[in-house]
């Protein structure tokens, strides 16, 4: 299991009520759910609520399972169970038991019949329109169904019926019978069973009724053990039904649900259904684009378990709602990756550069640590030679003050090989630079020179760097605070350059790298290799900048 840094190894609100139980009740096991539903890729406020859940039943020597809640067939598929599962292994998360909420089906429809039998559940045969006008407001109360009347006898040969498949979607409901006065609405008879014929990725065709998530999930917390059942907060309200299922269906064992604030983070939207109509309407590349945050798309981009982890912790855990600067969340990926990525070069946007004075047919080789002051990274090998790449960016013919790279009469350091001077340049029709003349010291050669030096460039021999696509991503969405985006929905804050490709160049010890791996791209930023990469043309995803954006 992951170890989840604890600040001053201090609990939170959750926590703390958690060792009281513990304190309550000696020798008994903590046990947790995490329970998705396959119904989409997990984001990064799914791994807040995985944090949560694995992270308590870890300090309490407790146990967390895995359930998928899948009581909504037309969604749902294999795929994203198997995305789901790989996300938490990734993340460093071992689960105690796998199961799915439909393997709960029998019992759940036992516990149904059990429910009329004891009067408190009714078929009714409104339609969804009615129920919503029959339940009234938040300031009126609601009027009873009138078919909340029905004798146990008949509603359970209608809830037989409605299994056997007699009746079209949508046709009846089996409601709970609570309070239509109640203050809470969800207590207003919410339904526990609807009618939908649709074949599910676990049953098959066996059902052509589903329990609602109310009613199943409080269901199959009880009968796994949980003791603490982990949930965000818009299911506070959804609590005293919740307490209702276990207190009617008789449970020995009564699971506390306990809720927590999610993860909202700026210019970023964790809607499934938004996500969903990304991928759908082709606005990105699929669910893993390095611009999504679904973990998928993060880990492609180049963020690693350990630094989502440390976001998540310094995040913490808070009973309201409150919004977190993305910001953060790129300082956490950078402070881990500036202590574990080797060092490359790569040339982002390149101009070529002609040392004069170098013999045409000459190279040196020049031995270039891996990670500078860790030997344990190694070293490698790089070739220099009269034609070389720069960043087009390191040269400006007529600098402002304070511009210590590559002007015409201005020295320079070429990290780890030589102090070169720019002579002059050459232009295209346009006026454009397309190479930069310069000439070498000998006697500076790995960079020493007695001569006061101030700028230091990465560079590539033209001979050997390999040609490649960088890929430089940013927000999805524009800032909500603009005043020309103020009030937009997000739907009509789309970035149009949410992704910028460019073509480069990088060493060869990057393009023969794997997939997935990352570098500090030496004064250029943090970069991932993309899948798309091959053999003769490596793609990099920039994961974030060498500086904090603020």
């Amino acid at each position: 299991m992951a170890e989840i840094p604890v600040e001053e190894n201090r609990l939170n609100f959750i926590e703390e009520i958690v060792e009281e139980f513990a304190q309550q009740n000696p020798g008994r096991q903590i046990v947790t759910r995490f329970p998705p539903e396959p119904n989409g890729y997990l984001h990064i406020g799914h791994a807040k609520a995985l944090c949560i859940d694995f992270g308590v039943a870890e300090r309490f020597g407790g146990k967390c399972n895995l359930r998928y809640d899948d009581t909504n067939p037309t969604k749902e598929d294999e795929e994203f169970v198997d995305a789901i599962e790989q996300d938490i292994h990734w993340l460093g998360f071992e689960y105690a038991g796998r199961y799915f909420g439909s393997s709960y089906f029998d019992q759940c429809y036992e516990l149904a019949v059990k429910l009329i039998k004891k009067g408190v559940a009714y078929v009714c045969d409104l339609s969804k329109d009615e129920i919503r006008e029959y339940r009234g407001t938040l300031t009126e109360p609601g009027k009873n169904s009138p078919y909340r009347d029905r004798s146990v006898e008949e509603n359970l040969e209608l809830f037989e019926r409605m299994k056997n498949g007699e009746f079209p979607d949508g046709s009846r409901t089996l409601r709970a019978k609570i309070d239509m006065a109640s203050p809470n609405i969800n207590l207003r008879d919410p339904a526990l069973y609807r009618i939908k014929h649709a074949t599910h990725h676990q049953t098959g065709d066996k059902w052509c009724i589903y329990p609602m998530y109310d009613f199943a999930h409080p269901i199959q917390d009880a009968i796994e053990g949980v003791t603490h059942s982990l949930c965000s907060l818009e299911y506070e309200i959804h609590r005293p039904l919740y307490d209702w299922v276990i207190e009617q269906c008789e449970f020995e064992h009564k699971p506390r649900q306990i809720e927590f604030a999610r993860l909202n983070l700026t210019r970023t939207v964790m809607s499934k259904r938004y996500l969903r109509s990304l991928v759908e309407g082709g606005l990105v590349s699929g669910w893993d684009d390095p611009r999504m945050p679904t973990l998928c798309g993060l880990r492609r981009r180049g963020y690693t378990a350990a630094s989502i982890r440390d976001f998540l912790n310094r995040v913490g855990v808070a009973k309201a709602d409150s919004v977190v600067e993305t910001s953060l969340l790129e300082h956490c990926v950078r402070d881990d990756l500036n202590n574990t990525a080797n060092r490359l070069m790569a040339v982002v946007d390149p101009v070529k550069v002609t040392i004069t004075n170098w013999p045409e047919e000459k190279t040196e080789e020049f031995t270039v640590e891996n990670f500078p002051g860790r030997e344990e990274a190694g070293s490698r090998t790089v070739r220099f030679g009269r034609t070389l790449y720069i960043e087009r960016e390191d040269f400006m013919e007529d600098p402002p003050k304070k511009f210590f790279r590559l002007s015409p009469g201005r020295e320079v350091r070429l990290k780890s090989a030589y102090v070169v001077k720019c002579e002059g340049v050459e232009k295209d029709g346009e006026g454009k630079v397309t190479n930069i003349l310069c000439t070498y010291d000998p006697a500076t050669r790995g960079g020493e020179c007695e001569r006061k030096i101030k700028g230091t460039l990465h560079w590539l021999s033209a001979e050997d760097a390999v040609p490649a696509e960088f890929r430089l991503y940013d927000y999805l969405l524009l800032p909500d605070d603009d005043p020309e985006t103020a009030g937009l929905d997000y739907t009509e804050r789309q970035n149009p350059n949410s992704l910028v490709k460019v073509q480069g160049f990088v060493e060869p010890a990057a393009a023969e790298a794997a997939v997935g791996s990352t570098y500090q791209f030496m004064r250029v930023g943090y970069f991932c290799k993309d899948p798309d990469s091959t053999a003769e043309h490596p793609v990099y995803n920039r994961t974030v900048g060498l500086k904090d954006s603020k």
